[in-house]
């Protein structure tokens, strides 16, 4: 048999479709920073930081220090890394080490990073996020003007992080967008090599004033609409795909159950389909009895309870379900003309779909290609067509 029990399959030509696609949004001279914490938000941190790059992107953003370290390990030299989130000492060290910029917003961090050998720098100022980042502009000013004045470090920008991009029938954007330039002007103004930079995914779909200097996008570089409904109206195209198979069917009589609980008993004959893939995949337990499955082009719907290792789907009663054992199945991605995506699933779960992907564990191996887009449809993988993550 030439499929596993759970693969997932990544284009790394949407991925380069999809940055192309955002930097056809920008003025010239606005660049692209491609995100790809979380290992690549379930993609494949190194692999999507290539095709990123490959598709026009020129910075590239991490949430942590060992993320930072794990790509310049992997060859990535000569491309700015942004350290996103905050840092201990130690994380400091690390990702220092990796010559990566550091987010900062209070002068005391300025001093340990001079301690530690010096840095390049960017001031965040906290528009409305609530989260890190100092509140105050004129606090933030003094963060720049400390940082410019320092031997050891050189402030290399200025940014903010939306809270509400995503919601189109929200003002607070607006508000904080507002809030935002007002003190990057000012800090232009008396620095004016630093780089400006707010917008995600959605703040750079959505508002041009929010691109500055640079466009930081993380979900839609992946494929996936930031605004959670259809990533192909806004131009992008999905890069991850999800595959297991039918493991096993079976002629289920009614009265007979499947799964823990037997949360599904069988109200009519039937024939059920098992699919080696649950939980213990990233496939979440509370689908359960709320997805659909592709299989040779056709929904079926997922019945019973989820189980780290296996899930179920009914077949019907047509006696020639029998013949679909060992049929190839699609939990995310396209089927002839069905399509389940990570939006779909997103809504079922009442949650994003970066969720879906990041939420894939490294049980899942990562298998890359690179077809042309539009992704062609799903088929039986076979080890020689794909190149499996390291």
């Amino acid at each position: 048999m030439s499929t596993r029990r759970a693969l997932a399959r990544v284009n790394l030509a949407a991925i380069e479709h999809n940055c192309a696609r955002l930097c056809s949004t920008l003025e010239d001279g606005v660049q692209l920073c491609a995100v790809v914490k979380a290992n690549g938000y379930g993609h494949g941190a190194l692999q999507s930081a290539r095709a990123a790059l490959a598709g026009g992107a020129s910075w590239l953003a991490v949430a942590g220090s060992t993320e930072a370290l794990e790509l310049r390990d992997s060859g990535i030299a000569d491309v700015p890394i942004l350290v996103m989130g905050a840092l201990s000492e130690l994380e400091l060290s690390e990702a220092l080490s990796a010559q990566a910029d550091i987010v900062v917003w209070h002068e005391p961090f300025l001093e340990l990073i001079a301690e530690l050998g010096g840095g390049r720098v960017h001031v965040k100022l906290d528009s409305g996020m609530g989260r890190l980042g100092t509140r105050d502009p004129l606090a933030a000013s003094e963060v720049a003007a400390a940082a410019a004045s320092m031997p050891e470090l050189q402030l290399a920008g200025i940014m903010t992080h939306f809270a509400t991009a995503d919601d189109l029938e929200e003002d607070f954007f607006d508000r904080q967008l507002a809030c935002f330039q007002r003190w990057a002007q000012s800090v232009k103004r008396k620095y004016p090599d630093v780089l400006i930079h707010a917008a995600n995914s959605a703040g750079t779909l959505r508002e041009p004033q929010a691109h500055f200097d640079m466009v930081r996008c993380g979900v839609a570089i992946y494929g996936m609409d930031p605004f959670g409904e259809d990533p192909l109206a806004q131009g992008l195209r999905p890069a991850l795909e999800l595959h297991s198979y039918l493991a096993e069917v079976k002629h289920t009589e009614v009265g007979q159950s499947t799964g823990y609980g037997r949360r599904f008993i069988a109200a009519r004959e039937t024939h059920l389909g098992v699919l080696p893939i649950g939980y213990g995949d990233g496939w979440r337990r509370g689908l359960s009895e709320n997805a659909d499955v592709l299989i040779d082009g056709r929904r079926y719907p997922l019945v019973g309870t989820v189980s780290m290792d296996n899930i179920a789907v009914d077949l019907g009663p047509d006696p020639d379900a029998v013949s679909l054992r060992g049929r190839p199945a699609v939990l995310i991605g396209a089927g002839g003309d069905e399509r389940v995506t990570a939006e779909e699933l997103a809504e079922r779960l009442d949650t994003i779909n970066y969720e879906i992907t990041c939420g894939l564990t490294a049980r899942v191996p990562r298998f890359y290609h690179h077809d042309e887009i539009p992704v062609r449809p799903a088929g039986p993988p076979s080890p020689s067509d794909y190149t499996p993550a390291p």
